[in-house]
């Protein structure tokens, strides 16, 4: 009998136990340092840019949480050449973004959780980042959708894209805290219960 569930828990089973195979400390290093390097060189430059084309500074990405009426609001805001750009943004620079922040924190939470045995239900802690980058994407197309679109409703859409950021947010948040209790616990185990 065919078991949905089933089959996309051996799925996620399987990539995150491909991840604690693929990476090691170089990739870490790696990933870690274009991370560092996005941070410092690229993200603050192109949060500017939006800005300055359309003199407004909130966007759908900076955002926790906004409403479908917040939506069109930016959309109506941004101008003809502010949604534009917006659009072709997401399908450039967010997509790079997203990787990079993939990378970064799938790396960084295999290394750290590979100590705990296999098999135990702590190690799918490094797929975390994996529904946030997708929430992500889906947030950055519906968010286009309904900047392309204007100043045409867009039903549905224009409701889903607000949750599609909350659930991005909440993925990466999580993502965080489990670095820091990984950590915790990683500095827990080599020196404090040490003999």
């Amino acid at each position: 009998m065919y078991n949905e569930k089933g089959d996309v828990m051996k799925y996620l089973k399987r990539l995150s136990e491909w991840c604690y195979r693929v990476i090691n400390l170089t990739v870490l290093l790696a990933a870690t340092l274009i991370f560092i390097l996005f941070m410092v060189l690229v993200l603050p430059s192109m949060a500017g840019q939006l800005e300055e084309l359309t003199g407004v500074s909130v966007s759908p990405d900076t955002s926790f949480y906004y409403s479908a009426g917040d939506l069109y609001e930016m959309a109506e805001l941004y101008g003809e050449e502010g949604r534009s750009y917006y659009i072709y943004s997401r399908f450039t620079f967010d997509i790079v973004w997203p990787a990079v922040y993939l990378a970064f924190l799938v790396t960084s939470l295999t290394c750290i959780f590979r100590n705990f045995p296999r098999g135990s239900s702590y190690r799918l802690v490094n797929l975390l980042p994996f529904f946030g980058a997708f929430f992500d994407l889906l947030e950055n197309s519906a968010a286009s959708l309904v900047m392309y679109r204007f100043p045409l409703p867009t039903p549905v859409i224009v409701n889903l894209a607000p949750l599609f950021t909350v659930l991005k947010w909440c993925f990466i948040f999580l993502s965080f805290i489990a670095l820091g209790a990984g950590l915790l616990i990683l500095i827990s185990r080599r020196y404090i219960n040490s003999p």
